[in-house]
């Protein structure tokens, strides 16, 4: 079973998913030369090293992906950050995009505050440190953070961002998407509402054929239901 565009292929228990030269990863196992599939997941293959992410499961990390975070704890010269993944990630002040003194650190993000921030680097047991120095990593103000199955990620996003796009243009919301499968939208109630809902029929169809058109219609659709004179 194999979706289309940029959606990458769903594989069986037992199901073959690389050969020589490759390396298993988490949800693989290797017999006679061949990687196989130890589960239900979707095929993932990062510098030689083959993966499956189960479809329901926690958020496998990877280097360079955005993730949106919650601030769990901190210390003299690092923050603690929660991003849907098995163990909390490390974000070090100098990865921060100001200049922290030692043990200043809650004077720039404190627990509960939610942040974009990038994988920098993760390690053969799945360690993550993070990175607040890339575009767009900041600390998101006001807004809400819903979550889906990081599995559906990219189709949330669309090719070259164009879904994530239409549902920003239609409902004039900022939204930012983590690879982790958390989304940060802000808006007024009404339109941030509909945004989500539109998010969540994307996660629930994700394989759908017309996903874009039936997106659409759910939006202008929810519009009408709700039409008033807009919030300014």
């Amino acid at each position: 079973m194999q979706g289309s565009g940029s959606l990458r292929p769903i594989v069986i228990p037992g199901e073959a998913v690389g050969g020589p030269g490759l390396k298993p990863g988490p949800g693989t196992y290797s017999e006679g030369g061949q990687l196989f599939a130890a589960q239900l997941g979707i095929r993932n293959e990062q510098d030689g090293l083959v993966s499956v992410i189960p479809l329901n499961g926690r958020y496998i990390p990877q280097r360079g992906d955005a993730v949106i975070g919650e601030v769990t704890d901190l210390g003299a010269s690092h923050w603690l950050v929660d991003i849907n993944s098995p163990y909390p990630a490390p974000l070090h002040a100098t990865e921060s995009p100001w200049r922290v003194e030692f043990g200043d650190t809650a004077r720039y993000l404190k627990v509960g505050d939610v942040i974009m921030a990038h994988v920098l680097s993760v390690d053969e047991i799945k360690r993550v440190q993070l990175t607040m120095q890339e575009h767009e990593a900041r600390r998101l103000n006001g807004g809400m953070v819903m979550e889906i199955s990081p599995t559906k990620v990219p189709r949330v996003i669309g090719k070259q961002g164009s879904m994530v796009s239409l549902i920003k243009d239609l409902t004039h919301c900022q939204i930012y998407v983590g690879q982790n499968g958390r989304i940060w939208l802000d808006g007024n109630d009404r339109d941030t509402a509909i945004a989500a809902r539109a998010i969540r029929l994307i996660e629930e169809r994700a394989q759908a054929s017309g996903l874009t058109e039936a997106v659409r219609e759910l939006i202008e659709g929810a519009q009408r239901e709700t039409r008033g004179p807009r919030p300014s």
